[in-house]
């Protein structure tokens, strides 16, 4: 039977009762195959946004393409704490979402070239990806239009009686749309297990967080809705995995929603038109060479002695042959057919 949904507890006089804060950060270890595993799951989304850059320069890529180079930390260190029966949605920078939810590259790459063997068959194209299979429930092509629909996959999980979680990821500049404050104040008024992912890259579609927020720590937009926020660094995959280890067992004892701000960065421009003028090359090159999220975890299987440079060399080759057989295949599979344009318009009951 549905478990019944409730709203917030209150005191006598009416107003909300006082809630836990949720745990303190701590420092977190990593065993050598977990770093390992970061490490392939962090270069797999370079090399396969590096390619998918590469054709769309060639013609083989239409429509818009973001891409998420810099920020593989982010996704890598929050889908490692999730767990089945978890969902996870996003905007249209999505392709390193659906790798980190372990899906097909080969699929993956036929949809960016809209191809009928593409997960989408061929029809959402670099944006507009889907998955439930995978827990994946697409990247989304209007700004913000993913946080409201990541309350109501809360609100699911919750009226189900189960424990999952719901993920929803949007940018910096996602965060100022009227959208995202009424979906806060519904998970905290009925006590949604959601998480809510700010993945601060700090420029939006081209404006500077500083010119386009009053607030530009955006860990506190939950305040007034009484949401506890928290400020990650987004760079650091185990800094990301830690806090989201917290905010997972948060959601999961009933606490309702939490907000978590990733201050990552992105080394490209917004979509693959942007020559991103607005920024200094300098600021990039110094960002990429003391910051990179790939970068830190190589430093720490080095220093560890886990693995040596001719063990990187070996698996950066191994994740560049898959990438290129995921072109091969989107590139050989054939196009959707005309007849395709009547399906999936509508759901048949």
């Amino acid at each position: 039977m549905a478990k019944k949904t409730t709203s917030k507890k209150v005191t006598k006089s009416g107003k909300p009762a006082a809630r836990r804060k949720p745990l303190k950060a701590q420092v977190l270890t990593a065993t050598p195959d977990e770093l390992t595993d970061f490490y392939r799951q962090m270069l797999l989304m370079r090399r396969f946004e590096e390619k998918a850059g590469q054709m769309y320069g060639m013609g083989l890529i239409g429509g818009f393409c973001h891409l998420y180079i810099g920020q593989e930390a982010v996704v890598t260190g929050i889908q490692s704490a999730l767990k089945d029966g978890d969902t996870i949605l996003t905007s249209y920078r999505d392709h390193a979402h659906m790798l980190a939810c372990k899906i097909d590259p080969n699929i993956i790459m036929a949809e960016l070239t809209g191809r009928a063997s593409g997960i989408s068959k061929g029809k959402g194209g670099s944006m507009h990806m889907f998955s439930v299979e995978h827990g994946f429930y697409g990247g989304h092509g209007i700004v913000a239009a993913q946080v409201p629909i990541g309350a109501g996959l809360g609100f699911a999980h919750k009226y189900k009686g189960t424990d999952n979680v719901s993920v929803v990821y949007f940018g910096d500049g996602a965060s100022n749309q009227g959208q995202v404050y009424e979906s806060f104040n519904m998970a905290e008024l009925w006590g949604l297990p959601v998480i809510f992912v700010i993945e601060n890259n700090q420029y939006a579609m081209g404006t500077a967080i500083k010119r386009s927020s009053s607030e530009v720590e955006l860990h506190r937009r939950g305040e007034s809705f009484r949401i506890f926020g928290e400020a990650v660094d987004g760079m650091d995959v185990l800094a990301v995995k830690e806090a989201a280890l917290r905010a997972v067992k948060w959601c999961r004892e009933g606490n309702g929603p939490i907000l978590l701000e990733m201050n990552t960065y992105r080394y490209r421009g917004h979509s693959m038109s942007d020559p991103a003028k607005y920024r200094s090359k300098e600021e990039v090159q110094k960002m990429r060479a003391e910051h990179d999220p790939i970068d830190q975890v190589k430093q720490r299987l080095l220093d560890g002695k886990i693995m040596d440079e001719a063990g990187m060399k070996s698996i950066d080759k191994e994740l560049k042959t898959i990438v290129a057989e995921a072109a091969k295949f989107a590139q050989e599979s054939p196009e959707p057919d005309a007849s395709e344009l009547y399906t999936d318009i509508l759901v048949a009951e």
